[in-house]
């Protein structure tokens, strides 16, 4: 199927150019939106689900399970993100990513059976994986070139801040109310709806001869081997912990609702330092006067301050049961420099790539992200349960002091603009 172009520097010499950049702002408004929702009811889904579950008598263990069932899933699916983008087209892929959690979410709504919510997590993370691949890819390819890492850094503080609104919503309406899963359901639906209004999206220019699937993820992941360490730590901290801060708050000693809302202060991290970031790599690798080298080097500058902002934090752990008001601020550093690290990465890839290709690149970055997503919550609430003041402090201090390491170790990448082999 043809698809009529989006962005400018696809534009037909016929086509009006005011009428190209009002389709480009169509199709950037509907992924933002879209994107926004869905993930509103997401991340109100998820604390819900794990609180219920703790509710109904299962180990922390379990939930920790069930958290990373869905990260399981995206990991699964983000492999052939770019073979199903190159098959349906990129418009009728973010159709299907956006139908399947509202099918998923219905069934929570529906039945208790919990092989069945297994189920239904995996599915709605495999259609989220597959979501997150091809919007992060859209909006960094179409964001201008000189400001990619404000339109780039825009997208990620727009998902940092469902982090926050989706708890808060679930705080006010209660985790024990009836409408609580309904409501989740009604945000999943919006995303679903705002979906349509994504306009026909150009034919990537690599549409036919990139390669997909596990063969161009390897070729990808050869190209950015840095992208590993980066998305790990930035999952682990970032979305991989804050799916089980729930379980840390309890073990903590606090209410329900106060754990929840250590959900909250993670997305505010996120939500106000990935765009500063991103701005601040704008305006290092252009300032005339800027000493730190072209763009790939401001960024690997700042992918180094935020592994050792991690780290510091991390080394606060051993005080916090003493003093729990410190997992907020804690929680909040960790939302934040986790972000900032995913954002810059992604910012870096789509400084140098476009089409499939940045598909491709986009997949490595998330899967490295997502393994970090996974093994956080599970091995997270084992430690919780079973070593809660030695265990989970070393398991979080050897991650984020390894990532640490390995960036202060890593060497710049070629400068902007020079082939790959």
């Amino acid at each position: 199927m043809s698809e009529h172009p989006l962005p400018p520097h696809h534009t037909g010499a016929s086509e009006p150019m005011a009428h190209t950049a009002g389709r480009a702002r169509l199709g950037l408004v509907a992924i933002f939106g879209s994107t926004f929702f869905e993930l509103v009811g997401y991340f109100m889904l998820t604390p819900l689900l794990l609180l219920r579950l703790k509710a109904g008598g299962e180990s922390t263990a379990l939930a920790g399970l069930f958290a990373a069932s869905g990260w399981l899933g995206i990991f699964f699916m983000t492999p052939f993100a770019s073979a199903i983008t190159q098959r349906l087209g990129r418009r009728p892929t973010l159709w299907l990513a956006a139908l399947i959690p509202v099918i998923a979410t219905a069934g929570f709504t529906l039945t208790p059976l919990l092989g069945l919510w297994f189920v239904f997590k995996i599915a709605a993370g495999m259609a989220s994986g597959l979501r997150w691949v091809l919007a992060e890819a859209i909006v960094a390819e179409f964001s201008p070139p000189g400001q990619r890492g404000r339109y780039v850094g825009i997208f990620e503080t727009m998902v940092g801040v469902t982090f926050v609104v989706g708890p808060l919503l679930l705080a006010w309406v209660g985790a024990q109310s009836d409408a609580a899963l309904w409501i989740a359901f009604g945000f999943m639906a919006l995303g679903l709806i705002w979906s349509l209004l994504i306009p026909r999206l150009p034919d990537a220019a690599d549409a036919h001869s990139a390669k997909v699937g596990l063969s161009g993820v390897w070729h990808a992941l050869l190209a950015h081997p840095l992208i590993m360490t980066v998305g790990f730590v930035g999952g682990f901290f970032e979305s991989g912990l804050t799916s089980i801060l729930p379980l840390y708050g309890l073990a903590l000693g606090m209410g329900a609702t106060a754990a929840a809302l250590l959900v909250s202060a993670s997305g505010l991290g996120s939500a106000l330092m990935m765009l500063p970031a991103g701005m601040l790599a704008d305006r290092m690798a252009h300032h005339p006067q800027q000493r730190w080298g072209d763009g790939r080097s401001v960024r690997l500058a700042i992918l180094r301050w935020c592994a050792l902002i991690t780290l510091l934090a991390t080394l606060v752990i051993p005080f916090v049961a003493g003093t729990p008001w410190l997992a907020a601020p804690v929680a909040f550093l960790w939302g934040g420099a986790g972000g900032c690290l995913y954002t810059l990465a992604m910012i870096d890839i789509g400084s140098r790539e476009q089409g499939i290709t940045l598909v491709n690149s986009t997949a490595v970055l998330v899967l490295s992200y997502t393994l970090g997503g996974v093994l956080a919550p599970a091995l997270g609430a084992a430690a919780l349960q079973w070593a809660p003041t030695v265990g989970f402090p070393a398991l979080l201090l050897s991650v984020a002091g390894l990532g640490w390491w390995l960036l202060r170790r890593s060497t710049s990448s070629p400068p902007e603009g020079t082939p790959r082999g």
